[in-house]
């Protein structure tokens, strides 16, 4: 019988963790994967033992074997998984047992700069080796999101008739390494055609997980999969070790089958003793009424939109709105700023941003300085928040911070790499894009945020060389969630199009970058020195060499009405960006 008939009428238990079991049973830090090749009769009896404890699906000793944490060759790598199959259809063999077998894939590490196409590759390798070796399940598990392998599993799925299972791992407040929340991950991965079960393993105990599986609605016709760890580890002796007791993680496991888990198994911490007190609790294996998700009655509240794109009542504006930037200051002394952001409240400004840290230089917190703007002024503002220094656990504090201080606007940027002279002392994180941080506020906005939403947007980047590339970036964004965009400041008819183009594919809300520069020596820097800003000549000799003050602001007030009237017809709005603090500037243009 096919696993995926068999599940509708029992529950499968699965066996329990390898990697830490064999640590601990051979007393070696050695990885267990490479069991396979110098140790087979390791490995296989470990299998036996599961089999012999109870369980009905077995996954291969492969968590780790690629080429990135093997450290070995592709071809290496593929006869490693082959004696990882052989060992465990061996195992089934002089047990006597007719269990399933699957072939178990864990995330690559990221950190050696792999590209996708090449990441997809492997997986892609993996995947087929275990095809043609006989092996019709597939267990992905472990990861934090599915950039990586989804592609891969709708290619094998194409390919061959396998059962995918696909499993992140969540800690015990159900967020991802991506940052992502478990309710999302499953519920995505379960609408996929192309996957059959879907699940969390690994990352919490079982009792954290029920909590996350009951908040959760049973995905329709694909199979719920629960694979906790133990408990949680401490460090002894160099080396990590599970709490938790095997009738305990039993009892828990019980309570996820009431839930209408289908598979049922052990991550890290777990030995065959944890099986074999699962496999003995009575009607785990039977299928049973599922119980309905929880639901909260303050998710039935009245959403309240709130934002600078939004008016006291909640409704949309009906206007051309204006941003304008003010960068932090690169030491304590906000004295100037609050100065420029005192004169803009007189100006009918709709927001006041504060881009994080640009080019990679340390400045006041972008968050901070615009609470504290806020507190003065009452204006609205909006923090940029990039992914270059926090992972997702600290931006989802960040946003949270800020939704009880009355921030409800971000601009989420990519961020600019650090200097080259830092990459020695400072380490970049960027565990995710734009778009990935766009998709933690979206879930944010749809759980914890639910009442009031935060309004967050993108920029635009109108000069990247493949405009396509750049429209299908801003039609992710708007699916993630976002609201409206700020674009690179504008100077070129050609600039125009572009932006123009974008508007008309996408829909887009948009507001045209607009600087002023000041000066000839202000529009050569940004020529010469500023990446992504389209300058020309022709601007450039528009301002006298030796001009004075006046001359050069006049210049670079004419150049800003100019470029306004052109964008005017297809804007949403103008975000200004003032060299050198001239904030004055903009009455002069809005005249």
């Amino acid at each position: 019988m096919k696993l995926k008939e068999d599940l509708t009428e029992r529950n499968i238990i699965a066996d329990g963790a390898f990697g830490t079991y064999y640590a601990e049973k051979y007393g070696t830090k050695e990885m267990a994967e490479l069991a396979n090749d110098l140790y087979g009769e390791r490995v296989k009896e470990i299998h036996m033992e599961y089999l012999n404890a109870g369980a009905g699906l077995i996954r291969t000793n492969t968590f780790a074997s690629n080429t990135v944490a093997l450290q070995k060759s592709k071809d290496q790598v593929e006869e490693n998984l082959k004696r990882a199959v052989k060992l465990a259809k061996a195992a089934c063999e002089e047990t006597g047992k007719k269990a399933y077998i699957a072939g178990d894939i864990g995330p690559i590490s990221e950190d050696v700069g792999m590209d996708d196409a090449h990441l997809q590759e492997e997986y892609y390798g993996i995947a087929k080796v275990f095809a043609e070796s006989g092996i019709e399940i597939l267990d992905f598990e472990t990861f934090s999101d599915m950039r990586h392998i989804l592609p891969v599993i709708r290619k094998i799925k194409e390919e061959y008739d396998m059962f995918i299972m696909v499993s992140f791992s969540a800690n015990q407040f159900g967020y991802s390494a991506s940052g992502l929340g478990a309710k999302r991950l499953l519920a995505e991965a379960a609408g996929e055609p192309c996957i059959d079960a879907v699940g969390l393993n690994c990352g919490m105990g079982p009792g954290h997980m029920y909590q996350i599986f009951r908040e959760i609605e049973k995905p329709g016709d694909t199979c719920l999969m629960a694979i906790p760890n133990a408990g949680y580890p401490t460090l002894s002796r160099n080396q990590l070790r599970f709490g938790g007791a095997p009738a305990y993680f039993a009892e828990k496991m019980v309570d996820l089958a009431e839930l209408g888990v289908d598979i049922l198994g052990g991550c890290c911490g777990t030995n065959p003793e944890y099986i074999r007190c699962l496999s003995k609790q009575e009607g785990l294996t039977e299928k049973r009424k599922v119980q309905t998700a929880c639901t909260d009655e303050e998710t039935r509240k009245k959403v309240v939109r709130t934002g600078f794109l939004y008016d006291e009542h909640g409704e949309r504006k009906q206007k051309k709105m204006i941003a304008v930037e003010l960068a932090p200051p690169f030491n304590a002394d906000d004295a100037r700023l609050l100065e420029s952001a005192n004169y803009l409240k007189n100006m009918d400004v709709d927001v006041l941003t504060f881009p994080d840290s640009p080019s990679g230089r340390t400045r006041v917190d972008s968050i901070l300085m615009a609470e504290k703007v806020h507190r003065v002024t009452g204006l609205e503002v909006m923090p940029h928040i990039c992914c270059r220094d926090k992972n997702g656990l600290a931006i989802r504090s960040q946003l949270m911070g800020a939704e009880i201080n009355d921030i409800h606007n971000f601009l989420v940027i990519t961020g600019d790499p650090l200097p080259s002279m830092a990459r020695q002392s400072v380490k970049a994180v960027f565990n995710f894009d734009a778009v990935g941080l766009m998709k933690i506020a979206q879930e944010m906005n749809e759980e914890l945020l639910a009442q009031t939403p935060l309004c967050y947007g993108g920029a635009i980047n109108q000069g990247r060389r493949n405009i396509e590339v750049e429209t299908a970036r801003v039609k992710k964004k708007m699916e993630a969630g976002a609201e409206f965009f700020l674009t690179q400041p504008v100077f070129t008819d050609e600039d125009i199009q572009r932006l123009r183009q974008i508007k008309e594919e996408t829909g887009a809300c948009i507001f045209c970058g607009i600087m002023p520069l000041v000066n000839r020596k202000n529009a050569l820097f940004m020529k010469n020195e500023i990446a992504g800003v389209n300058v020309t000549d022709e601007i450039v000799n528009r301002y006298p060499e030796n001009g004075t003050k006046e001359e050069g602001e006049a210049v670079g007030v004419a150049l800003a009405k100019e470029i306004m009237k052109k964008v005017e017809d297809f804007t949403d709005g103008y975000y200004f960006s003032f060299p050198f603090n001239r904030v004055y500037l903009l009455a002069k243009i809005m005249q």
